[in-house]
């Protein structure tokens, strides 16, 4: 499942089609991984390294992290994943980025500072962090690089991908609320 993820956000960041709201084909794609997931978890549990080994491990974080149009599936997985990382069956870093993923969706300030998106200022910068301040200290417990380094990466990678600011930024933050309500993130 993570590899065809990877496969077809590849191709779809290759030709521009990724970067225009959530892709129709992406989401499929999430939609489909999302309900074989949810089945191992009830079946399984978290699905961590002494279970599926680390690449499985990874893959099933890479899975729960991308199901955005799953707001009940994201917040178990993190319960299950949270109880994975306390019995060293997952590293604490991805508990982390899901947990920030969640809160932003539900309009909360993250803790980690993981959540980027454009700002006024045609930027990928943080979206509103709780505690500003102790973000770091933060990311040092989680096993996370410097916030100011992860912002450099991210901007790194969206300009290799070729990714750039919406054209019309209110007009794709009310397409993003729209669909937060629609999925059940928001009222």
């Amino acid at each position: 499942m993570a590899a065809e993820d990877l496969r077809v956000r590849g191709e779809l960041a290759a030709d521009g089609s990724l970067f225009q709201g959530y892709h129709p084909r992406m989401r499929e794609v999430h939609d489909r991984h999302a309900a074989r997931l949810s089945q191992v978890l009830a079946r399984h549990g978290w699905p961590g390294r002494s279970l599926v080994g680390e690449d499985g491990a990874e893959a099933a974080w890479l899975v729960l992290q991308h199901a955005i149009g799953h707001p009940a599936l994201q917040r178990v997985g993190l319960r299950l994943l949270s109880q994975a990382v306390a019995a060293g069956e997952a590293p604490p870093a991805q508990a982390a980025m899901l947990e920030d993923r969640i809160r932003i969706h539900e309009g909360r300030p993250q803790r980690f500072g993981t959540q980027l998106d454009w700002d006024r200022n045609d930027e990928l910068s943080p979206l509103p962090i709780e505690d500003e301040e102790g973000v770091d200290a933060r990311r040092r417990e989680a096993g996370l690089a410097p916030l100011a380094e992860h912002v450099r990466r991210v901007r790194e990678r969206a300009s290799e991908e070729g990714d750039g600011p919406p054209a019309d930024l209110e007009a794709r933050r009310e397409a993003q609320e729209a669909w937060l309500r629609e999925t059940g993130w928001r009222k």
